[in-house]
């Protein structure tokens, strides 16, 4: 049971994910990042079956990182998560694929604009404004629809994410507690402490 949501702005985005990994009635840690840095303008949140997450999320870090040593250059937010969709649709197609849910965040620095790219465990891809994955979609999908402008501020999108973890804490069984926020922009990827918030 995952909340991961992401908002991208023009310049800026924000990805929020919760630290719980649980497992039917059992939850099995209160602090698991469940974020993977990929470039230094590039990250990756992951929700699903814990093994499953770990595993595919270790191996897309380690193969754009290999890209980059390679080429002497990172690739994209567009192009990570082309690469990252042909593996799931890869994975798919054989006997072991992967239970994750993706949200690609990115700043693009020759165009100087952020972005943000959902990904479902089906392969299937989309640039979006805004996203979510797991149960926390019911509740925050509402508050982003009616706060969200193409031209927020950094400081906006740090409301909307304030709104959406209140939804969840007043309207949702599970309490989602602590959450890895971080941002993405020209100076590259840092996390906000939830006390900022």
């Amino acid at each position: 049971m995952d909340a991961q949501f992401a908002i991208a702005g023009k310049d800026f985005a924000i990805s929020v994910a919760d630290k719980k990994v649980a497992r039917s009635i059992v939850t099995m840690k209160h602090d698991k990042d469940k974020t993977y840095d990929l470039t230094p303008h590039t990250f990756i949140s992951v929700a699903g079956e814990p093994g499953d997450t770990d595993n595919f999320s270790e191996y897309i870090q380690a193969n754009v990182r290999l890209y980059s040593i390679r080429n002497s250059q990172d690739l994209t937010p567009s192009e990570t998560a082309n690469f990252i969709r042909g593996e799931l649709s890869s994975a798919l197609r054989s006997r072991r694929p992967y239970q994750v849910n993706i949200l690609v965040t990115g700043f693009d620095k020759t165009t100087g604009q952020a972005s943000l790219y959902w990904i479902d465990y089906l392969s299937a891809m989309a640039k979006v404004p805004y996203a979510a994955h797991g149960y926390c979609s019911y509740f925050v999908y509402s508050t982003m629809d009616r706060e969200y402008s193409p031209d927020i501020t950094l400081e906006k999108g740090l409301e909307i994410v304030k709104k959406c973890m209140a939804s969840l804490k007043q309207r949702f069984l599970v309490d989602f507690s602590n959450y890895t926020i971080k941002v993405t922009d020209k100076q590259g990827i840092r996390e906000i402490p939830m006390s900022e918030l």
